[in-house]
């Protein structure tokens, strides 16, 4: 909360103001724009004021949606294995352009967004041994679709593991 209202900053004041909250933003993580422009509202900060404060970040560099938006999808894809379908719509909320969105999200090879679905199955066939078959595809192709995967995709991924599981039992 600023010393004094917003209200009754100055010019200056606002604009040193908007800058400090953009500084801290960006020194926690990357942001969209879209994003920084929500934090500056929230603390009332005027739109003039946002608009300046926000294409002079731009201009350095600092603030760069399509950075940010390939980051992200590193970063969710790899940590929480996201399909692009889950990451179009958390890019969307984040305020990130439809067109930067379809450009990022179709840098993403289909290969690996596959593996990421077969991993996930995999970590959590490792609790599962107790159920049947049943509930297992059940409950694994219900997490893939929760995570945005295609139900075929989700089938194709499930059944494959759950083969790959059944196969050394088979061996014996």
């Amino acid at each position: 909360m600023p010393r004094t209202p917003v209200e009754e900053m100055t010019p200056d004041e606002l604009a040193s103001f908007a800058k400090e909250i953009v500084i801290r933003k960006l020194s926690e993580r990357a942001h969209s724009r879209s994003d920084l422009a929500s934090a500056l509202a929230r603390k009332q900060v005027p739109e003039g004021v946002v608009e300046a404060t926000l294409a002079k970040f731009e201009a350095a560099g600092l603030i760069d949606d399509e950075e940010f938006a390939r980051s992200w999808v590193q970063s969710r894809q790899r940590s929480k294995g996201l399909s692009s379908r889950a990451l179009a719509n958390e890019l969307r909320t984040k305020g990130v352009d439809d067109e930067i969105s379809k450009e990022v999200l179709g840098e993403l090879d289909p290969q690996v967004e596959r593996e990421s679905a077969h991993r996930l199955v995999q970590t959590k066939l490792r609790s599962m041994s107790r159920l049947d078959d049943t509930t297992k595809i059940r409950r694994l192709t219900g997490m893939l679709a929760r995570k945005g995967y295609a139900p075929q995709v989700a089938f194709d991924v499930v059944r494959t593991e759950l083969g790959a599981e059944a196969a050394p039992l088979e061996s014996m």
